[in-house]
């Protein structure tokens, strides 16, 4: 029996350089703005539960939230909200063969993309 040599494969470690297909980026995303939610969590519980103890503190996380930086950071949260919620239902789609297709499944990542970017627009529109 002969022995076989091992293929040699070109081996790029440079991940800045690497083009993800749509499909694995809302993938990846997906993943992200799930740990960015689960991180979070604790924060926004924390802000509600301080505006509904008293009128007082409903002003203090009101006057919190007025600065610019905390609206960043709000639309970016909404941004992964909105972002998690379309991938987690393309997903699901997927999951009973729906849109399992190659050019379905790009058409449905370019959706998610597009639409967690414009659902956070119209998110904007409304508290700037």
């Amino acid at each position: 029996m002969a022995k076989q040599r091992p293929i040699s494969r070109p081996k790029n470690l440079n991940l800045l350089s690497i083009r993800l297909p749509i499909n694995a980026l809302v993938s990846i995303l997906h993943r992200v703005s799930g740990f960015l939610l689960f991180l979070v969590l604790p924060l926004v519980l924390w802000c509600l539960q301080t505006s509904f103890q008293s009128t007082a503190g409903f002003e203090q996380v009101q006057a919190l939230l007025a600065h610019p930086l905390p609206k960043l950071i709000l639309l970016s949260l909404a941004w992964a909200f909105f972002h998690h919620f379309l991938a987690g239902l393309r997903h699901l789609a997927m999951d009973v063969h729906w849109g399992t297709k190659l050019a379905s499944a790009r058409i449905t990542s370019k959706l998610v993309m597009f639409g967690g970017l414009l659902l956070t627009l119209l998110l904007a529109m409304q508290i700037c």
